[in-house]
């Protein structure tokens, strides 16, 4: 059955393209901060290692809320590591690294993600897709408050 939401198909494409990205780079920073979660060691270990939970639990919903605005705009989600690699801007993370190049790290992962979402919102206001621009304007700001969150560990 066709799709008529009033966004055009080649339109749609566009968004779920851009919205693929947006996948890859979250579940990339899911997995990167699921690591440091395990992985965190020093004298901030409790607070890093609950503050990453709470992080990876929130990127774990996030990827499920993005998939699905694909699959609703008609279009196959990625869903596979070497799908999320090739689309991903987000590198994978060391599990050696110390407390402060985790946070850094993850800083930049916020950061990324939030630029992803930007890149795409001109194709979305072009297509009046209030969703898309509903669920990527919530994006950036839980990882603006995120990375503010993490950059504030770093100040000496």
């Amino acid at each position: 059955m066709s799709i008529n939401i009033g966004i055009n198909e080649t339109q749609r494409q566009t968004i779920a393209q851009g919205l693929s990205k947006v996948l890859a780079d979250t579940y990339t920073l899911y997995l990167k901060t699921h690591n440091y979660h395990w992985n965190v060691e020093g004298p901030m270990f409790h607070s890093l290692h609950t503050m990453f939970e709470e992080q990876y639990n929130e990127l774990a919903l996030a990827v499920d809320e993005i998939a699905e605005r694909i699959r609703a705009l008609g279009f196959k989600a990625p869903g596979s590591y070497s799908e999320f690699a090739k689309l991903t801007s987000i590198p994978d993370g060391q599990s050696s690294n110390d407390a402060p190049a985790m946070i850094r790290e993850l800083v930049e992962g916020q950061e990324t993600v939030i630029r992803t979402c930007r890149e795409l919102f001109p194709a979305v206001d072009e297509a009046n897709d209030e969703p898309t621009a509903d669920l990527l304007t919530t994006r950036m700001q839980t990882h603006e408050k995120t990375a503010w969150m993490l950059r504030v560990l770093l100040q000496k």
